[in-house]
């Protein structure tokens, strides 16, 4: 199958990039990677009349320690992601998940904004990024603004950008003091979308009580589902009866439907039974007691 008709642009920087999407607005696709946007263009299912290639503004290509927060360029691939020695000593979720994304081959084209801005809600940097938290910059042609990870998403396949607005680098809070994450996900077979997806992302006081946790399931929902309930978590020894607690709130919070991979039973079934895995390995990991990738 082949794409329809459309014309063709390469900005050299981010302003001739903004200045055509300001121009072109609903009528124009950006593409990066492409390892969403090219299939559903093959299958018309999106039909662009232009498309932007900002494979050539390499301002955007980057990951750099600030301070309390880790800057990652939108255009930086996934594969930089995966073999960052800086993400996999601050932000150790993100390099526990990525490589869950595909094969080696998508991750070397896919980009880190690319999977934020198309907000698959089974993917894995829009489910790493919520339970890190965070802010995207994004600019348009008269000014940049900031949108914290919580606001993104919309609903399904659909973000806060505008038209005539690129996603330009995203800033995560590097975690302190003694903590822990983890990131599980089932699939048909490996490279395959999740069914289901879980990450957590937790900080332990001196006396091992939790005192901070965000956990958030993917595959659920239209968007990347934050457990906000989780929250009674904190001040409490991770135990049977709390994980228990935990997946009673799941049940509550989930409402998947069903299709042609699995049932909505079954996708609530795997949502608590990750739930409980995934914080009970980030609390493990918290006390250094599990260092071992999933």
């Amino acid at each position: 199958m082949k794409p329809a008709k459309f014309d063709y642009y390469c900005p050299k920087t981010v302003d001739e990039a903004l200045a055509l999407l300001e121009e072109i607005g609903f009528d124009g696709k950006i593409i990066a990677g492409g390892q969403s946007l090219v299939p559903i263009m093959n299958m018309r299912l999106s039909t662009p009349e232009y498309l932007i290639d900002i494979n050539q503004l390499k301002d955007l290509q980057f990951i750099e320690l600030d301070g309390s927060k880790m800057k990652i360029g939108a255009l930086t691939r996934q594969t930089e992601i995966e073999m960052s020695d800086a993400v996999r000593k601050h932000l150790g979720l993100l390099s526990e998940a990525v490589p869950y994304i595909g094969h080696v081959q998508t991750r070397n084209r896919g980009t880190f904004g690319g999977s934020l801005v198309h907000a698959d809600p089974s993917a894995e940097i829009p489910l790493s990024l919520m339970a890190l938290g965070g802010t995207l910059h994004i600019a348009s042609k008269e000014e940049v603004r900031e949108v914290n990870v919580e606001e993104f998403f919309v609903t399904y396949l659909t973000t806060d950008i505008m038209p005539n607005e690129l996603l330009t680098e995203i800033h995560v809070p590097v975690p302190e003091g003694r903590t822990g994450y983890s990131f599980h996900e089932i699939s048909r077979r490996h490279g395959d979308f999740a069914l289901v997806a879980a990450a957590c992302q937790l900080s332990i006081d001196d006396q091992d009580r939790i005192s901070k946790v965000r956990l958030v399931l993917g595959g659920v929902d239209a968007v990347p589902l934050l457990i906000t309930d989780a929250s009674v978590m904190e001040g409490e020894h991770l135990s049977a009866p709390l994980l228990n607690k935990i997946a009673d709130m799941v049940d509550e919070a989930v409402n998947p439907e069903s299709d042609l991979h699995a049932t909505a039973d079954y996708r609530r079934h795997l949502a608590k039974q990750l739930a409980v895995r995934t914080v009970k390995t980030a609390y493990e990991r918290a006390r250094g007691e599990n260092n071992e990738r999933s």
